[in-house]
Formats: structure tokens, sequence, C-alpha cells
């Protein structure tokens, strides 16, 4: 099962789950925990592989990463806790993951808040990728993963993001990185599937108006789905939590608060 941590609120009843993107850790979070267990209960999870998530024997053996399957770590983690229902917050990749959830549980999910959401990749982004495909191989992963996090993180302002996710990114093993990796010729099609359903929960997505490669494909799906929000915070990039925190905390606890 996956490394979590709880923080229980004294009387609130509501949950919110945090999930991390590929390579980080749920310590990427920790611009988040202290408020938020002002206000709710709060369950934080390494994704398997990531931060004290080490690989299970069954997956050295089974290089089959899907997201469906990464998906039903979280259900396994919050079965156990018997949390009926809760909040979702993500940060990029993680994004996919609870969106993946809303569509196999819907009943599970009260509400959605999408960080650096990934709901497209455009032209540059899926060259990349295929670049990484070829070469993941042979290039040393931490090379590759610093290389994909400054084209990301350009900017001057995003270095704090780009290196907090290096040091998390140099806990996973070079297998556990080629699997995860992996995962990217699964991401069109469900990707094509999220934009085209409107899954009717309430959702907020928090974009940089930095982040230049996966803000305009939100921007289109967050004005054609009905219960969708964006809020675009200034001078900030792909890693929204980490760079500009206190926006972060105020717009999403202010959207929870609501549902």
């Amino acid at each position: 099962m996956l490394n979590y941590s709880l923080y229980h609120h004294p009387t609130n009843e509501d949950w919110v789950t945090f999930v991390h993107g590929a390579g980080g850790s749920s310590s990427i979070w920790f611009k988040q925990v202290r408020e938020f267990r002002k206000h709710f209960n709060v369950l934080l999870l390494d994704l398997r592989g990531h931060g004290n998530s080490k690989p299970a024997l069954k997956d050295a053996f089974n290089s089959k990463y899907t997201f469906d399957s990464i998906t039903e770590d979280i259900i396994e983690v919050i079965d156990k806790e018997h949390i009926k229902k809760s909040h979702f917050v993500g940060i990029s990749l993680g994004t996919i993951l609870i969106r993946n959830l809303a569509e196999k549980h819907p009943g599970r999910v009260q509400s959605m808040i999408m960080g650096g959401a990934i709901m497209k990749l455009n032209f540059r982004s899926q060259v990349l990728m295929k670049l990484g495909i070829v070469f993941k191989s042979v290039i040393p992963y931490m090379l590759l993963y610093k290389f994909f996090a400054f084209i990301i993180m350009p900017k001057k302002n995003h270095k704090q993001s780009r290196l907090l996710f290096a040091n998390e990114a140099k806990k996973l093993y070079q297998k556990e990185f080629v699997r995860w990796f992996r995962l990217t010729s699964e991401i069109n099609p469900l990707l094509r599937f999220f934009r085209a359903k409107d899954i009717k929960i309430p959702t907020l997505y928090v974009m940089g108006e930095e982040d230049y490669l996966f803000l305009p494909s939100v921007r289109k799906v967050a004005a054609s789905h009905k219960l969708s929000q964006l809020y675009v915070i200034k001078d900030s990039g792909h890693v929204v939590n980490v760079e500009q925190p206190e926006v972060f905390n105020k717009e999403t606890i202010t959207f929870i608060g609501q549902y």
C-alpha cells in the first residue's frame, strides 16, 4: 500500500486528499498542510515509487503501470481509512489521476482542485515526450528530468519549483522513472476523452499565467464544462502551490468551503 499521512480536524468531517505529480512526493504540499489542517481533515500520499512508497516486490516483475492501476492505489488508501468522499487537490500529472478517479468513482469525489492541470499536450510537449521515449534508456534519467523541468518551468522565478522537483526525483529509481514515462503512451487518448466529457463535479483549475504549455487548453476546458472555474495566478509558472502558496491556499480553501 502507498505511504500516507493523516491529519484529523477536531470538528469538521470533510476530507481533502492531496495528489502530487510525477517525480514529486507528498512533501511538495508543505506550504499547504498548515493552512488546510485548520479547516479540514487532510490526507497526504506518496504515489507508487515516489517518496516513501517504495516499489512493491510484485511491481519489480510487473512493468505495466497504467493510470487506472495508479488511481486504484489511491482508492485503496481512502477505503482503508473509511473515507467515503473527499475533495481532491492535485498538481501537474496528479490532476490526470484525480480526473481519472472521478471518472471511475464519481461518488467518492466532492470537488476537484486542479493545479497546473494537464488537459492537452501541445505540439512542443508532444515532441518532448517522443524525444524522451527515444532517449530514456540512454540518458541518465535525472538529466532528462531536469531538461523537462526546465522546458516546463523556464523562468527565473520558477527556479524553486525546478529544484524541489529535481530533489524529489533523485529518490526515484531509474526503472521506476522509465515505468512512469511509459504512461505517456496512454496520455493523449485519455486527455482527449477528459476534454470532451463534462463530468459535472465542481472543479477549480488553478493555473499560473506563465504556464505556457498547459494554460491555453485549460482555458477552453474551463469555459466549456458547466461546473468548472479557472483562476489564473499572476507571476507564476506551472507549480502554482509552490510559487504562490498564499494565493493558492486562499482560493482553493474558499472554493472547497462552498461544497
